[in-house]
């Protein structure tokens, strides 16, 4: 039987036939609900950004009222974060790149029906709740990743909301865009949103979809600026009057920073390939040592090494107190490991900048370097870090540019993604996502497969 059409969309119909220009008309087709989810994904990504921030405060608050209930706090926040994901929605845990990814890579006609395990309404409620409950207890995660996961939930939503009658639109690009949409507005870094969709997540001419990626980076971009200003991530350091001689300084920060990216993403990945067996019991004393860690390092040693760590990034840029200490980067690269592999959702872009930061900050300490080429060393960090983890150094470099709106440091930002990405190679071919991307594919037939079977 035929399904009939709603008064709303006959009438939407109507008003479409009368346009006269087959390619205008196709053109406005093929437009409009890139611009709709890019939208919706400017003012989702606003109210994230802001209950994220909100949740950082409360940890800070608790902190400061009395210490000691983090040991309370942090085990109850891990454990109910990841009891969210476990029921409602297995593959919400973690970042939301390499879901994306794996996505991109189902978005066929034989494969399509498992894309819904991946991104969908109820990933993106289970996404939010997970991440700001686990930030809550003082998970050392970000939000960008999984910003990028719920981006391209709204945008296969609303390429699947649309009318029999509506001209088709490729699953694949509506994703590839949707990432890119998201995050251009949890950086507004638009232009680090396209070079993410081309490096990261697609080796498809960009020529294929490079109208709809653009105007949904825009929408996305400036409704995201529309709620907040036109903000930078970080700011506008000062980076006046650099020695001539920083290139080899920038070339010692990206190999250490590349090494311990990768290898921190190497670690999470072996912890969370052992962890794939575990049983609810070992999960939850996993869950227990690894919140109590968290909390331990916060009490005992700087409150630092919870949260996102953007504050390190800003207080290191712009005070006069350049020079983190020692264990700083330690901290912010152990805090992550514990929060990523407790099965919450969470990102690892936003730490992996402040651990980079955090690097940098240091070595400029024992170079002695001056105010604006420790700024640099800083800067150096957080791309070099960031390549080590994603493997994406062009996409690291021009995050870290349009944050900065630094244009004079994209030769060093360059230097250091490249000089980083070979560093890290040393430790592991491949970046996380890359391993993880299979691993959320094969759950994702498996998932599909088991309801069939009961059914």
């Amino acid at each position: 039987m035929k399904k009939s059409q709603s008064a709303p969309s006959s009438l939407l119909k109507r008003w479409f036939d009368r346009i006269k220009n087959e390619k205008l008309r196709q053109n406005i087709l093929q437009a409009i609900p890139y611009w709709i989810a890019s939208l919706i994904t400017g003012v989702v990504a606003v109210g994230y950004a802001q209950c994220f921030g909100m949740a950082e405060k409360i940890t800070i608050a608790i902190f400061h009222f009395n210490a000691k209930l983090l040991f309370i706090i942090s085990p109850l926040c891990f454990i109910f974060s990841w009891l969210l994901v476990r029921k409602y929605a297995p593959l919400a845990r973690g970042s939301g790149i390499p879901q994306v990814m794996a996505s991109i890579e189902l978005a066929n006609p034989k494969t399509n029906s498992k894309i819904k395990f991946l991104l969908s309404i109820r990933i993106l409620i289970i996404k939010l709740l997970s991440s700001i409950i686990l930030v809550i207890g003082g998970g050392a995660i970000g939000r960008e990743g999984p910003t990028i996961q719920i981006a391209g939930s709204i945008f296969r939503k609303i390429n699947e909301l649309l009318p029999s009658w509506w001209i088709r639109i490729s699953k694949k690009n509506m994703i590839m865009t949707g990432a890119a949409a998201g995050l251009a507005a949890a950086f507004n870094t638009p232009l680090g949103g396209i070079v993410f969709a081309v490096e990261e997540l697609t080796k498809m001419h960009i020529s294929f979809f490079r109208g709809a990626i653009f105007s949904a980076v825009i929408i996305a971009g400036l409704t995201a600026q529309s709620f907040l200003g036109p903000y930078l991530y970080v700011g506008y350091p000062d980076v006046t009057g650099l020695s001539q001689f920083i290139l080899l300084d920038v070339a010692l920060v990206a190999i250490i920073s590349g090494i311990l990216g990768s290898g921190m993403s190497s670690l999470i990945w072996y912890i969370l390939k052992w962890k794939s067996k575990f049983k609810n019991y070992q999960q939850l004393i996993y869950l227990l040592c690894g919140s109590l860690l968290m909390a331990s390092m916060a009490y005992y040693i700087d409150l630092r090494a919870l949260g996102s760590g953007k504050s390190i990034i800003t207080s290191t840029l712009f005070s006069t107190d350049k020079y983190t200490e020692g264990y700083i980067p330690v901290l912010r690269i152990l805090g992550p490991i514990f929060s990523f592999t407790s099965g919450g959702a969470g990102g690892i872009f936003a730490p992996g900048l402040s651990a980079g930061a955090s690097i940098g900050s240091t070595v400029s300490g024992w170079l002695e370097l001056s105010s604006s080429n420790a700024n640099l060393m800083i800067l150096v960090g957080m791309v070099a870090f960031l390549t080590g983890i994603t493997r994406a150094p062009f996409t690291s470099a021009i995050l870290v540019l349009e944050m900065t709106d630094k244009n004079s440091l994209i030769l060093h930002l360059l230097l250091a993604a490249i000089v980083a990405n070979f560093a890290s190679g040393l430790i592991d071919r491949h970046s996380i996502y890359y391993h993880l991307k299979r691993v959320y594919i094969d759950e994702a037939i498996e998932i599909n497969d088991n309801r069939i079977g009961k059914e």
